[in-house]
């Protein structure tokens, strides 16, 4: 057994044989995902996988402080850019520069 029902193996073994059936050598996710990259080098370890290299960065959110997702179909950056939300003000959302 690989894992329990509602820890989402599942999606953590099609993701690593995937990204190694891809060639991916870069993951770039937001840091709300950082956990996952922990089990899915284990994954690879234990599938003798490649592994690629893992990058996080912080989530763009709403002026409710919800993050945006393309899941909830969310604006997406050059959405908010042609709706005239500046570089700047996306930095100050993401509590950066």
């Amino acid at each position: 057994m690989l894992g329990r029902k509602d820890t989402g193996v599942g999606y953590h073994l099609a993701v690593v044989v995937d990204d190694a059936d891809q060639g991916i050598t870069l993951v770039t996710r937001g840091d709300d995902l950082f956990a996952a990259a922990h089990v899915q080098r284990l994954l690879q370890a234990l599938l003798e996988l490649p592994t690629p290299r893992y990058g996080h960065h912080a989530l763009i959110r709403d002026a409710q402080g919800r993050r945006l997702a393309k899941r909830d179909r969310d604006q997406t950056l050059a959405a908010l850019r042609t709706a005239g939300v500046t570089p700047k003000e996306i930095r100050r959302r993401l509590g950066v520069g």
